[in-house]
């Protein structure tokens, strides 16, 4: 497999630290709020790369954190009269919700800053005991320019950056360039703990360089997360990383592109986001998935109405595939495969092969969809009223093969709902056909605000709990 290696700045073939095993590691979200459509996209990324590499026989350790000590997690909580633990371990919760909405599996390690408090103070440590780091009134800095390397990620060169730099009003930091890697207490509800340098808090970008070193090692194959990533915070983890550890960092880095909305990068600082949460409400999460998978995690993808209803469509033609086959997997014709069934079969492996070959390169998933509906095409038009149970069998754990990889069409329809909710759909479905369209909207907004969504198919309505 080839991927692009942001810190090369071309594609490269994946050679693992150790055969058969890739360890890797994808900044997580910081907790306090839910997560919008643009954080969404590196999850369902690099969660499809994992599966991926599991496909073609990986052993992965993936790691992904939550950031549940920050500034805009104690804002927050000083907003809603709480603490920030509290506050954190609400939007954990969130999270959780939604990342299995969109089928994201959970990482085999999910580590917290304020589990990892007295690797990230030795950490820090030792950087100063190096000289690569110093105190001053409680805080402690990394000390840039002693990090000849620095800029090599984001291709900055450090002369640029300083002439930009300031020092803000309290820092006590010796040059513009340094940044926190710890945070001295300066208000009495701020949360803190004890330290060589009294009661404080990591900074931002020690977390995931403490973190990825607990969890694997000093050197680890993958590197991912999104763009507004690549500086200064993987930045500043490589300088401290290696000035710390004497090894380099990440062999790959893996960044993908912006969500943007009216072609401007979509941010919680600009007001122009939506929530996952929020388009769950009229889209299901495989569909927001497919979405995110459509187009190459490298290319920027603009959010919007129309691409999200081609990712329904298309998703209706899969799924129609797919509840063909296991119909026909019951109720096919006994006994062996026709020729032409067989010779059909036989074509798989060249599907087979164009898929592993767009997907080796640099994760090419848009590609790789295009070869699943191909190969749906080939099922659709070998499905005959005659066709045996054994070619719907086999046609179907192909499909399943790829939709395994990509994530989709695993996320069945849960009808565990209870009576009175589905005395509530059976009215709206009625009022529809008496065209009381008033009360079926009405009731369609109450389901919503119980976490209900209906959606209309061909095959009847369908009932999505969030």
């Amino acid at each position: 497999m080839r991927i692009y290696n942001t810190l090369s700045g071309k594609k490269e073939e994946l050679v693992p630290l150790r055969e058969g095993e890739i360890s890797m590691y994808v900044c997580g979200p910081t907790v306090y709020n839910f997560f919008h459509i643009g954080n969404a996209r590196p999850l369902v990324v690099f969660d499809t790369m994992r599966r991926y590499l599991q496909y073609r026989g990986y052993k992965v350790k993936y790691v992904q954190n939550f950031t549940d000590v920050d500034d805009k997690i104690i804002n927050r909580a000083r907003e809603e009269g709480c603490t920030a633990p509290e506050i954190a371990e609400k939007y954990i919760e969130e999270y959780f919700k939604d990342t299995a909405a969109l089928n994201v599996k959970k990482a085999d390690v999910h580590p917290k800053v304020s589990e990892h408090i007295p690797e990230i103070m030795k950490f820090v440590k030792d950087l100063v005991d190096k000289s690569f780091a110093y105190e001053a009134d409680g805080d402690v800095y990394f000390s840039t320019r002693k990090f000849p390397e620095y800029g090599k990620l984001s291709g900055q060169n450090i002369d640029d950056l300083e002439s930009g730099a300031r020092i803000a009003i309290g820092e006590v930091k010796k040059d513009p360039l340094d940044f926190a890697l710890w945070k001295g207490r300066k208000e009495e509800d701020e949360i803190a703990w004890e330290s060589p340098w009294g009661m404080g808090r990591p900074g931002w970008h020690i977390e995931c360089s403490a973190m990825a070193k607990k969890h694997l090692g000093a050197t680890i194959d993958i590197h991912a997360g999104g763009q507004d990533l690549q500086f200064p915070h993987h930045e500043n983890e490589i300088a401290q990383s290696e000035c710390c550890n004497g090894a380099p960092f990440a062999r790959y880095w893996m960044h993908n592109a912006y969500i943007t909305m009216n072609r401007q990068k979509m941010s919680k600082s600009k007001g122009n986001f939506f929530t996952v949460r929020d388009i769950r409400k009229t889209y299901t999460g495989e569909e927001i998935r497919f979405f995110l998978l459509s187009g190459h995690y490298r290319s920027p993808i603009d959010f919007g109405e129309d691409l999200m209803k081609q990712a329904r469509a298309s998703l209706e033609r899969l799924h129609n595939c797919k509840e063909n086959l296991l119909y026909l997997t019951e109720s096919g014709k006994a006994g062996d495969m026709t020729a032409s069934e067989k010779e059909v079969r036989d074509g798989y492996e060249t599907y087979r092969n164009r898929f592993i070959d767009v997907m080796d390169d640099d994760l090419n998933t848009a590609d790789g969809i295009s070869v699943v509906f191909e190969l749906v095409t080939a099922i659709n038009s070998a499905v005959r009223a005659d066709t045996t149970a054994e070619f719907a069998k086999k046609s179907l754990e192909t499909l399943m093969e790829f939709a395994d990889v990509l994530g989709i069409l695993q996320i069945e329809e849960d009808n565990s709902v209870d009576e009175e909710i589905r005395k509530l759909v059976d009215e709206r479905q009625q009022a529809r056909k008496d065209k009381n369209f008033a009360r079926a909207d009405e009731i369609r907004d109450m389901l919503r605000e119980r976490g209900i969504t209906l959606k209309d198919t061909p095959q009847g309505v369908q009932i999505v709990k969030e």
